[in-house]
């Protein structure tokens, strides 16, 4: 079993809006993790790597898209740990740079149509239904293990805080931080920030939970959608990066930040508060939109 370091850094991030509005933000930069398996994907992938080794799994079945940081993740971890790496990824046959990485890391790689893709245990089941050695992994690692992993980021933190964003793809990261906020009896409110269009996650979120919790759910802005981006979003990443030295992605991150800025913005802030925004890695993401930039 592989062991990478947690205990990434809580950094504050300085702003003329924050010293208006006299709150005060960190972010806590998982994306320093790993080069490879950075943000959330470690915490995630973590027990599930516990899981293949239990259960004598030596071969990891995951999917995601032609640009999913997941799949990276998948491909390097299971490198790092001797075992033989599959995805199924959802499109045409197409090698972007994200996906030569999982090549490289020796990932092989199945590409599905988007409707067969919906089904993923069915595609799973299709080819290795006969194989006793594969471990089927969901998209994004969404997972009970997932969200135990993703719970010990609450354990790390060196101080309280009023408010903790995070970006949510599959549901995963919301889920573990809650239950580890329960856990630790914390009264932080977890602002959970969709990047897909709708509220179906929310659902997603609950079904992970250890206990019903309160949490806050924001659905206004995934900009479009999945990996959908506005000019008003670039530019609050250039704008971003240029200020802070740290790059934050368009699917994620970079969603999440343009929202705590927002709800900044309008005053949802009690003056004096302390919110902590999660850096889920993601960076890759951004090979995909370059020419946006």
């Amino acid at each position: 079993m592989i062991s990478l370091p947690y205990n990434s850094p809580e950094e504050e991030i300085h702003h003329p809006l924050f010293s208006e509005k006299n709150i005060r933000v960190y972010l806590k930069r998982d994306d320093l993790i790993h080069p490879f398996i950075s943000g959330n994907k470690w915490r995630k992938l973590k027990y599930l790597l516990q899981k293949a080794n239990l259960a004598n799994k030596n071969h990891l079945v995951t999917f995601g898209g032609v640009w999913s940081n997941h799949l990276i993740a998948t491909a390097c971890a299971a490198a790092k740990s001797g075992l033989k790496s599959t995805g199924i990824v959802r499109g045409e046959p197409i090698n972007t740079d994200s996906l030569a990485l999982c090549r490289l890391f020796g990932m092989k790689l199945i590409f599905a149509d988007r409707e067969r893709y919906r089904d993923k245990q069915r595609l799973f089941n299709l080819y290795f239904q006969d194989d006793p050695d594969a471990l089927f992994i969901n998209e994004g690692g969404y997972s009970e293990e997932a969200a135990k992993g993703c719970a010990e980021l609450v354990e790390e933190l060196d101080q309280d805080y009023d408010h903790i964003f995070c970006a949510c793809g599959t549901g995963a990261t919301a889920a573990g931080i809650i239950n580890g906020l329960r856990q630790q009896h914390s009264s932080s409110c977890l602002h959970a920030i969709t990047v897909l269009k709708g509220d179906f996650l929310k659902d997603e979120i609950d079904r992970l939970l250890l206990a019903p919790s309160d949490f806050s759910f924001h659905s206004d802005y995934h900009f479009g959608g999945y990996a959908k981006t506005t000019p008003a979003l670039i530019n609050f990443i250039a704008d971003f990066a240029s200020h802070t030295g740290i790059l934050i992605d368009p699917v994620y991150t970079g969603k999440m930040m343009f929202a705590l800025f927002d709800i900044a913005r309008k005053d949802l802030f009690l003056p004096g508060s302390k919110i902590l925004a999660i850096h889920t890695g993601g960076l890759f993401g951004l090979l995909g939109m370059k020419d946006k930039f």
